[in-house]
């Protein structure tokens, strides 16, 4: 081979070398061009993998049922004489699970109390609007077993706001303490608003046909008008569950009836006016409603034990709800009149303040 084409073969080879050679930026830039790589998709599907992975270990550690499940309940265990903090946080539901309220949870802290020995009396710790009428009269009555069957004290110690259903439970406890900055009060009943959408739906071309067995089976309808006797039927609903609420307040705060109606208007109470009315009896903190209680009944040896429901987090909720990206129906003009007639399709007669910190 003459030296005349030795460049031309350099020149060659070098080219070969080129186009063989393997650059991880020139193949990822050609890739980003064309979207989500394959190599993307493979990784991210790697890390959905590792998480359901990582999130079934920790459910092991923790119970199988703690991957699933929403809420425990266990027995809390104590040695020495102690008087229970019970906190009730939260809006008040017989079938809530969630959040920092639980119905269910609240019995069984109760029964747990009235069995145990070392229990000496319990401080009901209220932070609460309210709610159904079904859920707050049911806890009412625990805490009276409560009383009647032990014989011990129960004070209430109102955090920032303890109005309607959280006056309810509270109106028969031995002592009321309300903290300064408190809400209370709100004494009354409510069935929420009722919506007429049958003007707005005959002015967009929207008929509706109802099939029922009796003229007031269907009674609040938001497709159809109220009638003067439906109206009555629910004002009857409403007054007797208010004539139940008055009757606590009377009892409990061993004033007359006519008093609790004139201070049950539904009307929100600060902690001063409360106290100036006769709905509490003095404004302090929890240490001051414990130490009145301790010195009151001789429990000076008592701890402060608290009890509060924390419902468990499940991994897999959580992750399903980061990976959720679906868009609400409700973000649409359509999808929000169907939101409100599906609210407006069940009622609730609730112990529960509209007015909120």
């Amino acid at each position: 081979m003459s030296e005349d084409n030795r460049p031309n073969n350099q020149e060659s080879e070098k080219k070969e070398r080129n186009i063989n050679t393997y650059d991880p930026d020139m193949l990822f830039n050609r890739q980003s061009k064309n979207g989500f790589s394959g190599w993307k998709k493979g990784l991210l599907i790697f890390l959905i993998v590792a998480v359901v992975v990582v999130g079934l270990g920790v459910s092991c550690n923790m119970g199988l049922r703690g991957l699933f499940a929403t809420s425990e309940s266990e027995d809390y265990v104590y040695t020495s004489e102690y008087i229970g903090v019970l906190q009730v946080h939260g809006t008040m539901s017989e079938d809530s699970t969630s959040g920092t309220y639980n119905q269910q949870w609240l019995l069984e802290r109760i029964d747990q109390m009235m069995e145990d020995p070392q229990n000496k009396g319990m401080i009901l710790s209220v932070d609460t609007p309210g709610g159904s009428v079904y859920a707050i009269d049911e806890l009412y009555l625990k805490i009276r077993e409560y009383q009647e069957q032990t014989g011990r004290p129960v004070y209430t110690y109102m955090e920032s706001m303890a109005a309607s259903g959280g006056y309810y439970i509270s109106a028969g406890t031995e002592k009321i303490y309300a903290n300064r900055n408190c809400w209370t009060g709100s004494i009354g009943v409510t069935i929420g608003t009722i919506y007429d959408l049958s003007g707005f739906l005959e002015k967009i071309g929207v008929k509706t046909v109802t099939i029922t067995s009796g003229a007031n089976k269907a009674m609040g309808s938001s497709v159809e008008p109220m009638t003067k006797e439906q109206k009555e039927i629910y004002q009857s609903l409403v007054d007797e569950a208010y004539e139940q609420f008055i009757r606590v307040v009377a009892e409990g705060r061993e004033m007359k009836v006519s008093k609790a109606k004139e201070l049950g208007d539904g009307r929100v109470y600060t902690a001063k006016q409360a106290k100036a009315n006769g709905l509490i009896d003095e404004i302090g903190t929890l240490e001051d409603t414990a130490a009145d209680m301790m010195q009151t009944y001789e429990l000076e040896s008592c701890q402060l034990q608290t009890m509060s429901y924390e419902p468990d987090t499940s991994i897999l909720d959580l992750f399903m709800e980061a990976v959720s990206g679906k868009e609400s129906e409700a973000q649409t003009e359509y999808g929000q009149l169907l939101e409100l007639m599906e609210k407006n399709s069940t009622f609730t007669i609730t112990y529960m303040s509209q007015v909120r910190k």
